[in-house]
């Protein structure tokens, strides 16, 4: 192990948030502003995820007032509080790259089903 692996070892998070491409996270994210320090939560979908090890990041995209936003966050940063999962999406591709030409209801994604307990038979 060399000394770069070594530095990036004691960079890493012990909790790594679990998501996949085509979730719909919300991202808690600590902004720092003059002495005080707030969260901002940043809503959307996953479009991709790159990198390995704590060079990890992905991207959100989210659509506000007809303005498409994708914000890029690291997964080990120590800005992130935490990333709760709000839907899982249905999706086929690594990068969602195609979302970003389609607008309105073309641009949602279908919601995986979720597996239900059966009922008991009589």
């Amino acid at each position: 192990m060399d000394r770069i692996e070594r530095l990036e070892q004691g960079m890493l998070k012990e909790s790594v948030p679990q998501f996949n491409i085509g979730n719909t996270v919300r991202v808690h994210v600590k902004i720092k502003e003059g002495e005080k320090e707030r969260i901002q939560v940043f809503e959307g979908v996953v479009i991709r995820r790159k990198g390995a090890r704590n060079r990890e990041t992905f991207t959100v995209r989210k659509v506000a007032y007809n303005v498409a936003v994708e914000r890029i966050f690291p997964v080990h940063s120590p800005w992130i509080d935490k990333v709760e999962v709000t839907r899982v999406g249905a999706v086929r591709r690594a990068k969602l790259y195609y979302l970003r030409q389609r607008t309105g209801r073309a641009a949602r994604l279908r919601e995986k089903e979720r597996v239900r307990p059966s009922k008991p038979s009589k």
